[in-house]
């Protein structure tokens, strides 16, 4: 119970009276001097403040207080800041997660000036720490120690979490950290507030969105609103790292997500893939995806299951873009690939700047023209290798495409293909592994 104690100093003691403690008094206790107040005793102790009772000996404190009343009861929030509790120890039985001693450093605080900490990944013996704005590495069960001449020393400490470094480069994850991907000492993340994807490795932050994609990124994430999302994983079975950006929650058309990969070893982005998870992870050499609370499986065994994504089917599709010769103007003849049957050429594009329009495009063939005179029923099989010629019977501007008969080819500077798979091979596994052209350079 509470007790009021009064206390009064007469040279070298203390006078301390309890006058809060209500009890019955007993019969007995007739001849002890106290001073009754109802039920209420007053009794006055008498005891040493210095040690041995000498002269300007030390002097004994108060003692703990039991507790500390706070004058405000609000919360304080405070998202660049760390707290840890007791140990845990599934071994032994030892659980004191519960346990928050004020009396012990358990707070350590990262720089307000770089926004809330997002994310925190164990690595070995150091913490990595994202903010939207920094990403930092704090020390664990150690702490550095510096010397005048800027060198420091790592040495052990009783810390826990020791000195917060932070790496180089103004780089955060913002408020992403579902785009966080780990794979061996590579981490992955975006940052939204600067338009980058990013790496981090033994060599520091790289940013890899610009690997020939800077303006894809750019445009993607500057624009993306408020209430879309960056989500990202690691594909064990591909070795590359997944990052679709979501602008919202509806995926009604193409224009609702982008999901594409990056490859480490070409370092670049490689693919863009037909399907917006919610979520994405890799496990034992499995990549999986969530939506819509289920989960998928990706590259399943099961034949004639290819190009399904969450129930829907979308063939596969690969765009490339033939360009020799930059400044030249060119006659592309003929479309060769080496792969599996049963790929078509879905579109041929080429530029129309030959000496008057500029940014204008030639209309791009109609499917049933490519399949009753191109590709379908012309693509040939020699030396296990696909080919065709292009012949193009579109009318078109002069000068701009050579038709006719004899004639076959598309006239450009560069031409874009795009080549799908036919529905009928859709959901199959199909390969194609190289794609060539035959062309002549060209007159005005």
């Amino acid at each position: 119970m509470a007790a009021t104690i009064e206390i009064k100093y007469y040279n070298s003691f203390w006078l301390k009276r309890i006058e809060s403690i209500t009890r019955e008094i007993p019969s007995n206790f007739d001849n002890v001097p106290r001073v009754y107040n109802g039920n209420v005793s007053e009794d006055w102790y008498i005891e040493e403040a210095r040690i041995r009772g000498g002269y300007n000996n030390t002097s004994v404190d108060f003692g703990v207080k039991a507790y500390a009343v706070e004058e405000t009861q609000a919360g304080e929030v405070r998202p660049n800041a760390l707290i840890y509790s007791g140990i845990y120890n599934s071994k032994t039985g030892i659980n004191n997660t519960n346990q928050f001693p004020v009396g012990s450093e358990i707070t350590k605080a990262a720089d307000p000036a770089y926004g809330s900490i997002q994310k925190l990944y164990s690595e070995d013996s150091n913490l990595i720490i994202f903010q939207e704005d920094k990403v930092s590495r704090a020390l664990i069960d150690k702490d550095a120690i510096y010397s005048a001449e800027g060198g420091g020393t790592v040495t052990s400490s009783n810390l826990v979490i020791g000195v917060i470094q932070p790496y180089g480069g103004k780089y955060g994850i913002s408020t992403e950290p579902e785009s966080f991907a780990i794979y061996g000492y590579r981490k992955y993340f975006s940052d939204r507030k600067r338009n980058a994807v990013l790496r981090l490795s033994m060599d520091g932050i790289e940013e890899i969105s610009r690997y020939g994609m800077s303006d894809f990124f750019r445009d993607s994430l500057s624009g993306l609103p408020f209430n879309g999302k960056i989500v990202g994983g690691y594909d064990l079975h591909t070795k590359k790292y997944d990052l679709s950006i979501l602008n919202n929650g509806q995926f009604s058309n193409s224009q609702d997500y982008s999901t594409l990969s990056f490859d480490e070893s070409v370092k670049g982005w490689t693919s863009f893939y037909s399907y917006a998870p919610d979520f994405i992870g890799s496990l034992k050499n499995k990549f999986y995806s969530f939506k819509n609370g289920k989960i998928y499986q990706h590259y399943s065994e099961e034949q004639n299951n290819r190009g399904i994504f969450y129930g829907s089917s979308t063939p596969a599709s690969v765009e490339f873009i033939f360009n020799p010769k930059v400044s030249a103007v060119k006659n592309f003849k003929t479309i060769n690939y080496e792969g599996n049957s049963g790929w078509i050429v879905n579109s041929i594009i080429t530029n129309e700047d030959i000496g008057n329009t500029i940014n204008k495009y030639v209309e791009p063939i109609s499917q049933t023209t490519l399949e009753q005179n191109l590709f379908s029923s012309q693509f040939l099989r020699k030396e296990d290798k696909y080919f065709a010629n292009i012949t193009n019977a579109t009318p078109a501007s002069a000068g701009a495409i050579v038709f006719g008969n004899s004639m076959t080819g598309v006239k450009g500077f560069f031409a874009k293909i795009t080549m799908t798979l036919g529905p009928s091979e859709s959901t199959e596994q199909k390969e194609l592994f190289a794609v060539s052209t035959e062309y002549v350079e060209s007159s005005y």
